[in-house]
Parts: C-alpha cells; structure tokens; sequence
C-alpha cells in the first residue's frame, strides 16, 4: 500500500481527465442496476480484480479470501491480478478510456474514486448487493465512497499515518517515549544521531507525508467550500520550513528524492534510522526487518504536533465496479463478500490495516492485533480530505514541490510553485 504516486503516472492521469471530460465519451456509460438475483449462489462468471496491495506482504491474506469467495460461489471465478499502487491510477483509466482491458473490479484509493466516478468510469451502486449494512461504516471512509450523490465504491481499508520508532535505539538515547511535537522530534533525533550514531529520522519524500506538517501548523490545501485554494498561505510556509531544518540540522537525513519510501523503510528495518513516519499498511514488511524480529520494540505513536496540532491526514482504499464490466452481477457479490465485517476483520487480523466497519473493531481477531488498537485513536482524530474530482491530481504538485524543497527552494517559492499549477487544474477556483 505504498503511497508514491510517479510523475509519470500523474501526469498521463490528468491528461486522461482533461481528455474525456472534453470529448463527451468516456467509455461505456454506467447501466442501471438489475435487480437482484432470486438465489446470489447461481450467479456464474469470471471476474477480474486488480489488486495494488503488497504482493508478498500483503497478497496472500487477500488471495486467502479469494478462495474463501469461490467457495461460497462456485459459479463464481476470481482472475487476480496484482497491480502496483503506483500504476494502477493510469492503467485503469487508459483501460477504461479505451473500453478495453479494464478490470470487473478495481481496488481503488480514496482520492481516485471520485475522478473515476466523475468520468463515468464506475458503475453506481445504490440499491444493490454491492452495498450492505451501510449505516455500519464509518463515516470518513464511507465518505470517499459517494460523488454527486451517488455511491460508487465501498470501503474496503482505511489508513492514516503515525511516528513508527525503534524502542531500542530511543532508550540508548535517553528516551522512554516517542517525541509529541515537531520541536521534541527534532531534539529527539539529533541526540539519538549523537549518542548512536543512527540517523535520527528518514524522511519519505512524497505528498502525503507532508500533510502532518501542513495539518500541524493548522494549514491546508483547499478550501472546499468556498472553492478556493489556500496552499500558498503563512501556515503551509512554517511548515515547510520546519520540514526543510530537519533535514538542514541534521535530525532527518538527507533523503535520496527518488525511492525515498523504500530507503526510509529499509533504513528502519535495519536499525539504520530510528524513527520514520508511516502507516499500517507498513507494519506487515516492518516485521519483517531484523530489528523488529521481536515485535514489542516497535514503538507506534501519534504524528508530532505542530504549533496548533498533531495532524495526520485520512487514507484508505475502496473497491469499484468498472461500469463497462460483462459481469455486474457477480461483480456485486466480490465486493459484498469483500467488504463484509468478517472479510475485513481477516485482512485487520492478519495485516494490521485499519477495518471500515464499526463492527468489525468487536471481532476477536481485530481485538488480537494489538497493532489495530493503537492505531484506531490516532483513526478518529485524522484530517478528512476532500472527496472531489480533481483530489487525486494534488499530490503531483506538491511532490515536486517538495522536492524542491529539498533542493533548496525557499518555502515561499515553493509553495507560489504548487499554487499556480493548482489553479491551472482548479480553473474556476479563486
């Protein structure tokens, strides 16, 4: 569940969007939905499903429940194809464009779905099978589900981020708990690096990771409701800049810009870096490291705050029905069997990732994960996104941003930098 997201992908992905919304055709359009079925189990076909989870970390769990699935519907085939979280954005939409090669079912991020469902991509959900006890989702990942009114996903995993460190390397350090402000991370880190001789913190170079530092100093990206965009303010400034003087001061090391994600897990697994930011989508490969072979000396902590708080922004992914799909029906019964309270109770037993369910959260094998625990608390103080179209085409910008910061842009540059490529994909934004 890598969150990069490659210049190259992110760039094809808005062309595609400006292309389809220009030319009125984006495919096959979205069929009402049948009724349903007298008996589900009698429903036959072949479906495919791209998967962006980890394959060797991860996949297993999902392909486990793939197994359980066709059990329970014979008729039912699952073609598994895993696709990575980097590509999987741009190949769906030149699939879906092209009106061929689209999987039935795609595992879909938060901040795709909405553009999907806005190029008609997504086949609309309401009234169906797919949909089940609604009402016991949470409220933020089954928001990311709905456009225009309509729903066109359903959560399958929710995420956020949190300070995963090394207990070890902080208590040679002279510490007992995690650092709770940016200002204590950054003490934390240079003193762990003296007395050590591990660098303190790695830093992931990617847009999502630096929402806890814009969130903390109380800034943000857009103003929804007034449609205006508000990256290039006093607030995101601070926060740049506090960004940039950890790795100035020697706290962070100086990332690699590219695979910054895979050098900072690396470097952690390896007692190489005691602390990095990172989400439970993580902690399946961190176990795996030689440093956390005993799993008590992984520490798991809330972001460290800011000036006005500690910020962590909102994630996950869904599950989408392409509405060009020959295989509705089955196609509905995936998702229902997929996003069951039992389903997700097994991938958060299993993996560590966050449930979608309120139900799930009571299911002994959730309650098993104490990983799962920690991590629900830091959930229900998340930053919510907003769910719009264009949500998925901010994170471009503002990596290269970020980059540039690196660099050694000024925080005020950098920022007018994202500003003025926001405003040209938000054109009647103020």
């Amino acid at each position: 569940m890598r969150r990069v997201i490659s210049a190259a992908a992110a760039a094809a992905a808005l062309a595609l969007a400006v292309s389809a919304c220009g030319s009125g055709d984006s495919g096959d359009a979205a069929a009402p939905a049948k009724p349903a079925v007298a008996d589900p189990a009698q429903i036959s076909g072949e479906i495919t499903w791209w998967d962006t989870t980890r394959p060797d970390s991860e996949g297993p769990t999902f392909q486990k429940l793939i197994k359980e699935f066709e059990a329970a519907y014979p008729k039912i085939k699952v073609k598994y194809v895993n696709v990575p979280s980097d590509q999987a954005q741009n190949q769906f939409q030149t699939a879906a464009q092209a009106g061929t090669g689209a999987p039935d079912v795609i595992r879909s991020e938060v901040a795709w779905t909405s553009q999907f469902a806005s190029l008609g991509y997504l086949q609309p959900l309401d009234g169906t099978r797919a949909v089940d006890n609604e009402s016991d989702y949470l409220a933020g990942p089954l928001s990311s589900t709905k456009y225009d009114g309509k729903t066109y996903a359903v959560p399958q995993v929710t995420d956020t981020l949190a300070l995963l460190y090394n207990k070890k390397l902080l208590k040679e350090a002279g510490y007992e708990e995690a650092p709770k402000t940016v200002e204590e991370l950054k003490k934390v880190a240079l003193d762990i690096k003296a007395k050590t001789g591990v660098n303190g913190l790695a830093l992931n170079v990617d847009s999502y990771f630096l929402l806890p530092f814009i969130y903390g100093e109380g800034g943000d990206l857009l103003d929804v409701q007034n449609k205006k965009i508000v990256v290039n303010s006093p607030e995101n400034a601070k926060a740049m800049a506090e960004v940039a003087d950890l790795v100035a001061s020697g706290a962070a090391a100086k990332p690699a810009l590219q695979d910054s994600y895979a050098n900072a897990m690396t470097a952690l697994k390896d007692g190489k870096a005691a602390m990095i930011y990172n989400g439970p989508w993580a902690l399946s490969e961190v176990y795996q490291g030689k440093e956390f072979k005993d799993k008590t000396n992984l520490g798991i902590a809330p972001v460290p705050a800011g000036s006005v708080k500690a910020g962590a922004p909102t994630g996950g992914w869904n599950l989408a029905i392409y509405a060009g799909s020959k295989n509705i029906d089955a196609s509905y019964e995936f998702l229902r069997f997929m996003s069951s309270a039992g389903s997700l109770a097994t991938v958060s037993g299993d993996l560590g990732l966050l449930p979608t369910r309120a139900s799930s959260f009571d299911d002994a094998k959730v309650k098993g994960n104490p990983d799962v625990a920690i991590f629900k608390p830091i959930l229900d103080t998340a930053v919510g996104r907003p769910w719009i179209p264009e949500g998925g085409q901010l994170f471009q910008p503002l990596l290269e941003g970020y980059q540039a910061l690196l660099a050694g842009t000024k925080p005020e540059d950098m920022l007018k930098q994202v500003d003025e490529q926001y405003h040209g994909i938000m054109k009647d934004w103020s």
